[in-house]
């Protein structure tokens, strides 16, 4: 089992920048993509980027492109999205998954998720 912990939520104004970890615990050696996904109510959840073990980005979704940065460190077991220019249409609940062989929208190992609001 894989165990996903995210912060580094909460409110900011348009324009404003947070930067979201999720720390990844357990059987962490079998992972080789984590990704960030967003959800708001009623709907499914949103891929927007998945990060590879090596650092290869891919997945990522044209409406975060230039604005989030996904980026991993291995040796604390975590992975983070940079996120600038933030705009309210991204407020939402964010959570981070982990799967062993493929970036997906059904992805192995999920996060409880953490809510960001964007204010105008």
């Amino acid at each position: 089992q894989v165990q996903l912990v995210e912060s580094g939520g909460g409110l900011v104004q348009a324009g404003g920048s947070l930067r979201l970890s999720c720390a990844a615990s357990g059987r962490i050696f079998s992972i080789n993509y984590m990704g960030w996904y967003r959800q708001v109510p009623g709907k499914q959840p949103d891929l927007l980027v998945c990060i590879s073990k090596s650092g290869d980005i891919t997945k990522e979704r044209d409406s975060v492109k230039g604005r989030f940065t996904i980026s991993r460190d291995n040796a604390k077991s975590t992975v983070y999205l940079q996120m600038n220019d933030l705009a309210p249409e991204d407020t939402a609940v964010y959570s981070c998954a982990a799967d062993i062989y493929y970036c997906s929208a059904a992805m192995d190992y999920w996060g409880q998720g953490i809510q960001v609001i964007v204010s105008s």
